[in-house]
């Protein structure tokens, strides 16, 4: 299945699909998040248009559906991995790990990437170390530093870094 996927970068035109892969997938918080930090939905179109002027928006497709989404944003000397987010039913297929390949290839003039997720999602962790990220020693400075992250995001979430070879 995995040769079937083709990833490309998104469009206006995409931003209703991809808005529906965001909040479909982020039911998954309701896991691991305690309810004050539960809000629906996770994006709304506005949002991910707001979001498409900063960074590029990439796919991933079985044709012809968007099943993950990922973004990349230059921030200073870094590049922050976004919003990575995969359909339920097309997790553990390889989907995530696709885009962030793909992502990583499009890394030009930065030094390192970055990528935050919550604490609590050891899904993402467990697959950022596989993809051989490193926890950030200091998390919430790096968070405040090349984010603009509420308050109570920052104080449920972590970092994890890799060295751009």
């Amino acid at each position: 299945m995995y040769d079937e996927l083709t990833i490309r970068s998104l469009t206006a035109e995409d931003g209703d699909s991809a808005v529906a892969v965001i909040n479909a997938a982020a039911e998954w918080y309701q896991e691991f998040l305690p309810p004050t930090e539960l809000h629906g939905p996770e994006m709304t179109e506005e949002d991910w248009s707001a979001e498409a002027r900063r960074m590029t928006w990439y796919g991933a497709f079985f044709e012809p559906e968007l099943v993950g989404v990922m973004g990349l944003e230059y921030v200073r000397t870094a590049v922050l991995f976004r919003h990575a987010y995969v359909l339920p039913r097309y997790q553990r297929r390889g989907v995530a790990l696709a885009l962030h390949q793909h992502l990583e290839r499009q890394v030009k003039g930065a030094e390192r990437i970055i990528v935050g997720t919550y604490a609590a999602n050891y899904k993402a962790r467990s697959a950022l170390e596989s993809a051989g990220y490193r926890l950030s020693t200091d998390s919430r400075s790096v968070l405040r530093t090349y984010y603009d992250i509420a308050e109570d995001r920052l104080q449920s979430s972590v970092t994890y870094e890799k060295t751009v070879s």
